[in-house]
């Protein structure tokens, strides 16, 4: 049996999935094969570090710190981001609530994450590179349009995963995934609508016509996406974990309590779902 995971952004709308992550951990469950997108792998790194209680301890003690994000990042001119992605990517894995890169080395199986090629508009699947040199691969899956600049890996240019692949699902099974666990971050039955600002996104990067059309095209990708899911679960193919309400929490929340709350139900959630966890695992 080859068990693989699934993990969507979604910002700070994540920690639901923190809370997943160390129930998983405490229950000593580990996947053969990762995925994730945006902060779904940002935070799916301290998942295979072992480090249970680091994602929400970083929320906790960071996420409201004017150092983490916010518009004066946005316009600074060195930083360009909405997310200080110094502070973010190195200042806090590095010196504040240090990772543990060497047991991040250690695990066994594969970890990839989701990025979107700003010329084609297609997903690409990374693998996250075990040393410090994964935060251009991180900072790449998260960089959401207009709060991010691209990120160049390689030779060519990247935005969040989520634009072209919000659930890679399909990806992981390709993987050779016979059993599939996927967390959402989102209630099951939610309706994507297109953003407010795809306006915006279309003039401003007009010169890239494929990513223009695959952002103007996401919410109804990410609707069939919901349905296929559905169907899979009815199925018995996959399993899917998702929050029952993300009680208001957006992509830049900053109330520490609503998203303790989150975090929690994540955790209990999964707690109380281990028995039919541990059947579909068999």
């Amino acid at each position: 049996m080859k068990l693989g995971m699934v993990f969507e952004g979604g910002a700070n709308r994540t920690v639901f999935s923190c809370g997943v992550m160390d129930a998983f951990l405490e229950e000593g469950l580990m996947p053969d094969y990762l995925i994730g997108v945006s902060a779904g792998i940002a935070y799916g790194v301290s998942y295979l570090s072992g480090q249970k209680g680091r994602n929400i301890e970083v929320v906790e003690n960071y996420i409201a710190d004017k150092r983490y994000m916010g518009m004066r990042h946005l316009f600074n001119r060195n930083e360009k981001a909405y997310f200080n992605t110094k502070f973010v990517f190195e200042e806090v894995p590095n010196e504040l609530i240090p990772f543990d890169y060497d047991a991040f080395a250690a695990y066994p199986g594969k970890v990839e994450a989701a990025v979107t090629n700003i010329h084609t508009g297609k997903a690409e699947y990374v693998e996250v590179p075990r040393g410090r040199d994964m935060r251009d691969t991180l900072v790449a899956s998260c960089s959401l349009p207009i709060l991010f600049q691209p990120v160049k890996l390689g030779r060519h240019y990247y935005l969040d995963g989520g634009i072209a692949d919000s659930i890679p699902y399909e990806h992981a099974l390709a993987e050779g995934c016979d059993r599939l666990i996927v967390v959402l971050t989102r209630e099951r039955g939610y309706v994507k609508k297109t953003e407010k600002a795809v306006r915006l996104t279309d003039k401003l990067y007009k010169k890239y016509p494929k990513i223009v059309e695959s952002m103007d095209s996401r919410a109804e990708r990410y609707n069939e996406c919901m349905t296929r899911l559905q169907e899979l679960e009815q199925e018995g193919k996959i399993l899917v974990i998702a929050p029952e309400s993300t009680y208001g929490v957006g992509r830049t929340t900053t109330d520490v309590i609503k998203l303790r709350r989150l975090y929690d139900e994540g955790y209990e959630l999964t707690e109380r779902s281990m028995q039919k966890l541990r059947a579909y695992l068999g």
